[in-house]
């Protein structure tokens, strides 16, 4: 009698493992953010969470010993893409907060990521993206609008805060397809300690001179700055370059309208925030957007230069 093949199992992949890593620390870091600022403002916060991640990074440099950039060219790329997502995006969206700008309109605003990104590929001639693609993407946005519309507030908007976060929007939308340009090959090891202390740099004399470095020490501050520095700043910034090396920008950046679903489920776990109806609509529309975006279509085309 002949036994039955045993069935194997299908490979897990590590693409998918790190896109829902990415946008469950990615979602998560806005509530973290919100924890943090209560006990510090935005200059100073960003300054201690870049200073403890480059100590953390330092001896883990030292022991792994991994390649460091070749020319004076490289290092200045891999400078800049980070302070394009480090440093101009996260102290753009920070201070727009601090100036008044609401949360809700702040995660609007740089909701349209995928859009810019599509825009720009699209009229280079990089990425050509399907009908429902197109589609996919204007799903998602509309979904983020419905999670967030409940906290939007228009009285919050003024022209100082308004244009940070519009700064932001630039900043990350750049650093994402610069990185993917000129850094294709970079060690993300020392690539993060270069731009988590080129990113101290910035906004050390920053927190000095703007704000005095006002810092609040609490058990609070000290969780979710060890929280944004471990699992955002230095792993989920490198899981998205990964993934940006290896699939389609759009694709790629499409993941981020699932950020709100994941802040929206953080804050009913730890504030008992309940979601209204709308929220709830809006976060299955951004589910919908988000798959029509990475659903594959025939065979997968190689990444393509930003």
């Amino acid at each position: 009698m002949t036994r039955p093949a045993a069935q194997v199992s299908p490979a897990i992949d590590p693409q998918r493992l790190l896109a829902a890593y990415f946008v469950l620390i990615w979602g998560s870091g806005y509530v973290a953010t919100k924890i943090a600022l209560q006990d510090a403002s935005p200059f100073s916060f960003l300054t201690l969470r870049f200073a403890v991640a480059t100590l953390v990074l330092i001896p883990v440099v030292l022991w792994l010993r991994p390649r460091w950039p070749a020319t004076r060219a490289e290092w200045l790329h891999i400078i800049v893409a980070g302070l394009l997502m480090h440093g101009f995006n996260l102290g753009g969206s920070h201070y727009a907060q601090f100036l008044g700008l609401s949360a809700s309109m702040s995660a609007l605003i740089l909701a349209f990521q995928p859009l810019v990104t599509a825009l720009w590929l699209t009229a280079r001639g990089r990425d050509r993206l399907e009908p429902l693609q197109w589609l996919g993407v204007a799903v998602g946005l509309l979904g983020v609008t419905g999670i967030v519309w409940r906290g939007l507030d228009l009285r919050t908007m003024t022209v100082a805060g308004l244009s940070c976060a519009l700064f932001a929007l630039a900043s990350i939308s750049t650093a994402t397809l610069y990185q993917r340009r000129f850094c294709p090959a970079v060690d993300l090891r020392s690539a993060s300690l270069i731009q988590t202390a080129a990113t101290l740099a910035l906004f050390a004399p920053l927190a000095w001179l703007v704000e005095g470095f006002d810092l609040r020490p609490s058990a609070r501050l000290f969780g979710a700055t060890l929280f944004l520095v471990v699992f955002a700043t230095l792993l989920a910034v490198s899981a998205l370059h990964w993934l940006m090396r290896r699939g389609a920008a759009t694709r790629v950046t499409s993941l981020l309208y699932l950020t709100p679903v994941v802040t929206l489920g953080v804050e009913w776990l730890i504030f008992r925030v309940s979601p209204d109806r709308l929220s709830l609509a809006g976060a299955a529309a951004a589910c919908l957007g988000v798959w029509l975006v990475t659903r594959q279509s025939g065979a997968t085309a190689p990444p393509q230069r930003a």
